[in-house]
């Protein structure tokens, strides 16, 4: 409907037309939730006519955010916050926003709002993958199901990237794929790497192992084996063996040269030798042997001549006969022959005593070669005992005569570093004990010195520092007048081998030779390796080095040598107890000059100042020279400028080419050479001339504010023609510029961050909120910085405050108590009020229901809360909010239970006295009356609220005191005194007027009486007086608030006042007060002191 002004041609004004809901602000499609997010926000704004109400629906069922205490809400708006706390996981859903009135309903995009859990690996325990070289390997993965992206890589436990190509490569399923492997594949840390960029979280799983196996032996198995041959039969020896390339055999015989009757077959996997003889018995080695590796077997072949006697072990009754031998030869035949009979002996034992023969008991037997065993044998046993033998040839015996004498004798032997032994004997014998010992059947007598020896404690044989020469058979002989009886132990002792002995070398060519030797004892420990070292008398004489370790089985082995040098070599055995002392040295042997076999390794070339490169190398080491004159030809050009190449030749290994342009490339290659001649031609490498700071600055700087305190910066990377060097990364420099909440600016600290690498983007932590920044990106080089971006100015939003730094519960009246706080020191976004919660504390310290008060007036700093429990003890949590929500709680436990009420202190009228100066330290109140209790209350004068800085009870002394008091202030000379003190202070006081431009002034009348209404249960109300310099001001009251919400406005309970002067300072010097500065939005002050004072 359109009204018209018949006074005007325009439409002058018009009613509301109604209008259908239209959101205008949708809720993401995708919500995250990640750690480090303060709060989640589900956005929904509507516009419509009338006014649209929302609502919501969580996985299709209706959703009621204001019926969640934990959610903040807005209102006249459809959006709220979900505080990022620990019960954040049952908000997870999918969210749909409907806007309606009465003309019909608005519905939002679908919201899914993801709580993310960690994803993991499970621990496993991952057997490694054992391989033939050439065979194909794959490593699962297996990532975790998590939030998508994911991005799959494999590196090992050092974060180096494992290398990938034609024949390494990983799948889009994340395994890795080995076409065939290689030795250099063996390693024990593969490890797959899932990284979900959407939860920036980065999980490992568990390291696993490829183990690439060399050469093996597929017969015979192990490492040696055993032939035992007659003469004349034929040797058959076989190795077939597997690997990767496919391994040839070699046949030796240690020690010797093969037989001539040797034939090797089957592509030489099997070894034959016709009509064995003696001189065949040896041992032979097979080897296989591939690039990889080699393996070798070891057979024993014993060859046994036939003999001329026949014997029957264990000959049984069937084995009775006519045995005949013929020998024969060129010159005829001779026949033996001989007669077998195989008898069955017949065996009874009995005892002289009792000739019928008593030995049939169960403590009796009898073995099957007649031997007669006592079970626990007794006094009544003690006899002569005869064993008789009889067959069809006739009869034998033989006799025994047994004694018991108390307990059976028994023995133990404990072989450590020492012998003990131990023997039972009848008591009566226990003085004529006599112990000796024997080694091999000769008497052992104690001869222990500081080296070695035996030493022997009555039963205990001690053997100090053994060596191997101390093994053998150790007997213990336990001896009494009536008999002996002895125990025996053989001690073996394990030491390091003896040296190998008889060096020498054969297969003697330019650089290589065969070295041979004779391994000695091992000394009951079986050799596991030998160690090679050689000594050279050139270079540095008299310095052995090792130069090859073989195996413990091996008497022989090739030597690779050097060119010029004259070379002796010694052999180390080596076993479980460790190393022996080394040979004697070989037979010297001086190879033939050559030519280098190698060029000089690890080519530097940097750039350390502009228009210069400098070239280094690892030369060679001495004993790689080959011969004498070494130098080295450098020769470098520029990288698809220059065709030709220039050379420089000289001895050190350090080169420097001046003049150049900055950053760009070269080739460059090093050749050795001496008298002989030159090395093979050399690898080309590529290097870059020096480097100067780079040019540009990064461009298209943006920024993203994620919260109030963390930053998305991001930009473009700078191209390689303006960073004039080797890319070291980016710089991102930030400094606080204001605060949002004054409009102050403040100092500027810089912080930054360096991110090394090709990067383009980055998180920016700790931030303040509502604040204003500035931000710049540069580029750096090996060089340095180059140019920063354009500052970038952003502004972070509001949120939590920090937490209030006091607390303090006084002035306990009745059933109520007073509650003075101090506002934030940072409050992090403009302070809406507070949130007061407190709880009742039993006997048993256990908490009753919180209780809590909205406080709405951000300028409130006191609260008097009513309609507590006499007698009872309380916790209060007081945080301040902004829009954002309420920040951490700082507490306060009333110390003081509270009682019930008491007599009025004085006339319950509160006295001001004259404005007190910053510069005392103490104020004298007079006109008090004596025996009367007080409450003395300092303010200060400059705060925006009313809160006491120090409040005391104390009562005056009595009238006897007072008049003591009395006595000497009446006193002329006290008065004088006082007088002269008065108008020194009046002159110092001027002479400061004059000096200064302008001075304090203070109010020096008493303020107005203003009497406090007294309510039920003796609760009284406080008021609080402010001052200013030049006049004066009346007091506020502070009204009693009840449980709820308390305004912020007219009905507050304190009011700020604004000053002339905010930046005032009141500063005081006292005992029990300290010092104290506070403005319009600080507080630093101790409430409820504790300084007793007396009238």
């Amino acid at each position: 409907e359109l009204t018209l002004n018949p006074r005007c041609d325009t439409v002058c004004s018009c009613s509301a037309v109604e209008q259908l809901p239209t959101i205008t602000v949708h809720p993401p499609k995708s919500l995250i939730a990640l750690p480090f997010d303060e709060s989640i926000t589900l956005t929904c704004e509507a516009k419509g006519n009338p006014k649209p109400v929302f609502r919501w629906t969580k996985n299709g069922q209706d959703f009621y955010p204001h019926l969640e205490n934990k959610l903040i809400k807005f209102e006249n708006s459809g959006s709220f916050v979900i505080p990022n706390n620990k019960g954040l996981a049952k908000y997870q859903g999918k969210y749909r926003c409907y806007a309606s009135n009465k003309l019909g309903t608005a519905v939002s995009e679908e919201t899914d709002f993801t709580v993310p859990t960690p994803p993991k690996f499970p621990k496993e325990r991952i057997e490694p993958v054992v391989v033939k070289e050439g065979d194909s390997v794959i490593l699962e993965c297996n990532p975790p199901k998590g939030t998508p992206p994911v991005q799959l890589y494999w590196m090992t436990m050092g974060l180096q990237h494992i290398e990938q190509d034609e024949r390494v490569s990983m799948g889009l399923n994340g395994n890795l794929y080995f076409s065939n492997t290689l030795v250099k594949d063996s390693r024990s840390d593969y490890c797959c790497f899932a990284s979900f960029s959407a939860i920036r979280t980065i999980v490992q799983k568990t390291a696993m192992a490829i183990a690439v196996t060399k050469p093996n032996l597929l017969v015979p198995s192990g490492d040696q084996s055993q032939i035992n041959l007659v003469t004349g039969e034929e040797l058959e020896l076989e190795c077939i063996s597997e690997g990767f390339p496919t391994p040839k055999i070699e046949w030796t015989k240690l020690g010797e040269k093969l037989p001539k009757r040797s034939n090797i077959k089957n592509y030489g996997k099997l070894l034959t030798i016709s009509k064995v003889t003696e001189e065949d018995s040896g041992k032979y080695m097979c080897k296989a042997k591939n690039s990889v590796g080699e393996t070798v077997h070891y057979f024993h072949v014993e060859v046994e001549v036939q003999g001329d006697t026949l014997i029957l072990h264990k000959a049984l009754s069937n084995d009775t006969g006519v045995y005949q031998c013929e020998a024969s030869n060129t010159h005829g035949t001779v026949l033996a022959t001989a007669n077998v009979m195989v008898m069955i002996e017949c065996l009874f034992c009995r005892r002289r005593e009792d000739p019928e023969g008593s030995v049939e008991e169960e403590r009796f037997s009898i073995h099957e070669n007649g031997s007669l065993q006592i079970h626990t044998a007794e006094v009544e046993d003690m006899g002569k005992y005869m064993c008789y033998a009889t067959n069809s040839q006739g009869t034998a015996s033989i006799s025994a005569e047994l004694y018991v004498k108390g307990q059976r004798r028994s023995f133990s032997n404990n072989l450590s570093s020492l012998l003990e032994c131990q023997a039972d004997m009848d008591q009566s014998l226990r003085e004529d004990l006599e112990i000796l010992w024997r080694k091999d059947g000769i008497d052992i007598y104690s001869n222990f010195t500081d080296d070695s020896g035996f030493y022997i404690d009555e039963r205990i044989l001690y053997i100090f520092n053994a060596n191997h020469s101390d093994g053998g058979l150790y007997t213990c002989i336990a001896r009494t007048p009536l008999d002996e009886d002895t125990a025996a132990a053989r001690v073996t002792v394990l030491d390091v081998p003896d040296p190998p002995v008889r060096l020498f070398l054969s297969d003697l060519r330019d650089r290589s030779v065969r070295l041979h030797w004779v391994p000695t004892k091992d000394h009951n420990s079986p050799v596991k390796e030998h160690i090679i070292e050689y000594e050279e008398n050139h270079w540095d004489p008299g310095k052995w080095k090792p130069l090859l370790r073989v195996s413990g089985n091996q008497n022989s082995a090739p030597l690779s040598l050097y060119g010029h040098i004259n070379y002796q070599f010694r052999v180390t055995a080596v076993n479980a107890i460790g190393a022996g002392r080394p040979s004697k040295p070989s037979e010297r042997y001086k190879t033939p000059p050559a030519a280098p076999d190698r060029n000089p390794e690890n080519i530097k070339i940097e750039g350390h100042v502009p228009h210069q490169m400098h070239i280094t190398w690892k030369p060679l080491l001495p004993i790689e020279h080959n011969g004498p004159g070494l130098e080295y030809k450098l020769s470098y050009r520029q990288l698809g400028v220059e065709d030709t190449w220039t050379e420089h030749t000289m001895e050190r290994h350090l080169f420097v080419v001046k003049d150049t342009p900055t950053f760009v490339p070269y080739e460059i290659k090093i050749q050795a050479r001496n008298h002989l001649g030159w090395a093979p031609e050399p690898r080309v490498v590529t290097g870059y001339s020096g480097e100067d700071l780079p040019l540009a600055a990064p461009e298209d700087v943006s920024v993203v504010v994620l919260n109030s305190t963390l930053l998305r910066v991001s930009w473009s990377p700078i191209p390689q023609a303006q960073l004039r060097g080797h890319l070291g990364g980016y710089s991102v420099h930030w400094w606080r510029t204001r605060s949002l909440l004054t409009s102050k600016e403040v100092p500027a600290e810089k912080q930054f961050l360096t991110l090394t690498g090709n990067r383009s983007h980055t998180m920016v932590p700790g931030l303040k909120p509502f604040s204003e920044y500035r931000l710049t990106v540069n580029v750096f080089n090996r060089r340095g910085n180059g140019p920063s971006s354009s500052p970038l100015t952003f502004t972070t939003p509001q949120g939590v405050p920090e937490r209030p730094p006091i607390l303090r519960a006084t002035n306990p009246q009745g059933d109520s108590i007073t509650l003075v706080w101090a506002p934030p020191l940072e409050a992090n976004g403009i302070l809406t009020g507070y949130r007061l919660q407190y709880q009742l504390i039993n006997e048993t310290m256990e908490v009753d229901e919180a209780h809590t008060v909205n406080i709405s007036g951000p300028d409130t700093t006191q609260l008097v809360l009513p309609n507590l429990k006499l007698h009872s003890q309380y916790q209060f949590y007081l945080s301040a909010c902004t829009v954002v929500g309420c920040g951490p709680a700082v507490s306060e436990e009333e110390g003081l239970t509270l009682s019930g009420c008491g007599p009025p202190v004085g006339d319950g009228i509160w006295r001001i006295s004259e404005a007190v100066n910053t510069s005392q330290s103490f104020h004298v109140i007079e006109g008090l009356e004596p025996e009367t209790v007080y409450t003395v209350r300092l303010l200060a004068s400059r705060w925006p609220d009313n809160s006491s800085l120090f409040e005391e009870v104390f009562t005056t002394r009595g009238k006897g005191m007072a008049g003591v008091s009395e006595s000497i202030s009446s006193r002329g000379w006290f008065v004088g005194m006082m007088c002269a003190v008065a108008l020194l202070t009046l002159a110092v006081l001027i002479a400061c007027f004059v000096t200064r431009n302008k001075g304090g002034k203070y109010a020096v009348k008493e303020k107005e009486d203003v009497r406090m209404d007294l309510e039920a249960h003796c609760v009284q109300e406080e008021t609080s007086g402010e001052y200013s310099d030049s006049d004066e001001k009346p007091l506020k009251r502070s009204k009693r608030l009840l449980e709820g919400d308390v305004s912020g406005d007219d009905t507050s309970v304190d009011s700020s006042v604004d000053y002339e002067d905010e930046d005032s300072e009141f500063n005081e010097d006292g005992s029990f007060i300290g010092e104290y500065a506070g403005h319009k939005r600080k507080l630093s002050a101790e409430v409820n002191g504790h300084t007793t004072m007396t009238a």
